[in-house]
């Protein structure tokens, strides 16, 4: 009995989303959705995916208007990762409350949630225990900010 407790407290059923395969894969980006989410082939597979750590304005979420400079963080996007092939480094929760892959996303060495917050084109968005670049990304918006980079520059707070 004491042997099942102590599986049970190991494995951590209740904390769904944690060690579902490898740590990271790579995929091709069948359709940018906005900014911050991307559509992704993985094998036969396709899964939404959601970036880490970065929120851009919304241009497509139902019941809410386009937002300033949601159209620019989403061409961005588009026109940086769409039709390629990725590398997706997955966080310690592997999804969120809609079922979408939680994850790093690069483009050969190119961070792409870095590449959206030096640009301004995304703010910060912090949710643990998700946090492994938090630091390096609260730099790159206040270096964003204070230079009126991107929406910084565009966009009433």
């Amino acid at each position: 009995m004491l042997l099942a407790i102590v599986a049970v407290v190991i494995v951590r059923p209740w904390e769904g989303g944690r060690d579902e395969g490898p740590a990271e894969v790579e995929a091709l980006v069948t359709r940018v959705v906005d900014g911050d989410t991307v559509e992704v082939r993985i094998g036969g597979e396709i899964e939404d995916v959601r970036y880490i750590g970065v929120d851009t304005p919304e241009t497509v979420k139902p019941d809410t208007p386009v937002q300033c400079f949601g159209p620019q963080a989403s061409d961005f996007n588009h026109r940086l990762v769409e039709g390629r092939t990725v590398r997706l480094v997955f966080g310690v929760e592997r999804r969120d409350v809609y079922g979408r892959l939680l994850a790093y996303v690069y483009l050969g060495p190119r961070f792409v949630n870095a590449a959206l917050v030096r640009r301004g084109l995304a703010r910060t968005l912090t949710i643990p225990p998700n946090d492994r670049f938090a630091p390096i990304f609260r730099r790159l918006e206040l270096r964003a900010a204070r230079t009126g980079r991107g929406l910084w520059g565009m966009c009433a707070p």
